[in-house]
C-alpha cells in the first residue's frame, strides 16, 4: 500500500465503508481484491435460485449503488480506487456468473477467470481502468472483467470441456 493510500484510513463504523471494503475483506494487507471477490461467492449462492430477472436487477442495482459506495469511499480515503476497495470485487462476480452452471467446480472456474481479467486487464479493461475516473471508474472496469470471464463460462459450458 503507498503512504498516499495510508493518508486517511478507513471508518469501517461507517456503513458506506463497510460496504466498500466488503464488510473488512478489503482491509486484508495481501490479496485484498482476491479476498473481497470471495466475499461474492456467498452473496452469489443466495442470489443463484433466483429467477434470472432478479438476478439481473440485484446485480444492476449493485452496481448502480456500487458507483456512489466506490466514489464516496475514495473521497472519503482522498485516494482514487484504494485496493482495499472491493464492492467492485463482489459485483464482478455477480457479473461473471450470471449464466454459469451449478456446482463448486464452476464457482471456482469463474472465479479464477475474473481474477485473472481483473489482475490482468487486457484491452479494453486497462484502458477503461486508466481513463475513467470516479465511483463509475472503479466499477466499470470490474464489470468488463465479469463479462468477459462470464464469455469464457459461457464457452467452456458450451464446449462442454469439462
Amino acid at each position: 500500500m503507498s503512504s498516499e493510500q495510508q493518508s486517511n484510513p478507513p471508518n469501517m463504523g461507517n456503513p458506506v465503508h463497510l460496504l466498500a471494503f466488503g464488510f473488512g475483506f478489503g482491509l486484508s494487507p495481501k490479496a485484498p481484491g482476491t479476498l473481497g471477490t470471495l466475499v461474492g461467492i456467498p452473496v452469489y449462492l443466495a442470489m443463484q435460485p433466483l429467477p434470472l430477472v432478479y438476478y439481473l436487477t440485484i446485480t444492476a442495482v449493485a452496481f448502480l449503488i456500487g458507483i456512489w459506495l466506490c466514489g464516496q469511499t475514495s473521497r472519503d480515503l482522498g485516494v482514487h480506487d484504494h485496493g482495499g476497495i472491493v464492492w467492485d470485487e463482489i459485483v464482478g462476480y455477480l457479473v461473471t456468473m450470471t449464466f454459469a452452471p451449478s456446482g463448486w467446480f464452476w464457482l471456482m472456474v469463474g472465479f479464477i477467470l475474473f481474477r485473472f481479467f481483473d489482475i490482468v486487464k487486457p484491452w479494453p479493461i486497462r484502458w477503461v481502468d486508466q481513463r475513467v475516473e470516479g465511483g463509475f471508474g472503479i466499477m466499470v472496469d470490474d464489470l468488463i472483467a465479469g463479462v468477459f470471464a462470464a464469455i469464457c463460462l459461457a464457452l467452456l459450458n458450451q464446449w462442454e470441456w469439462f
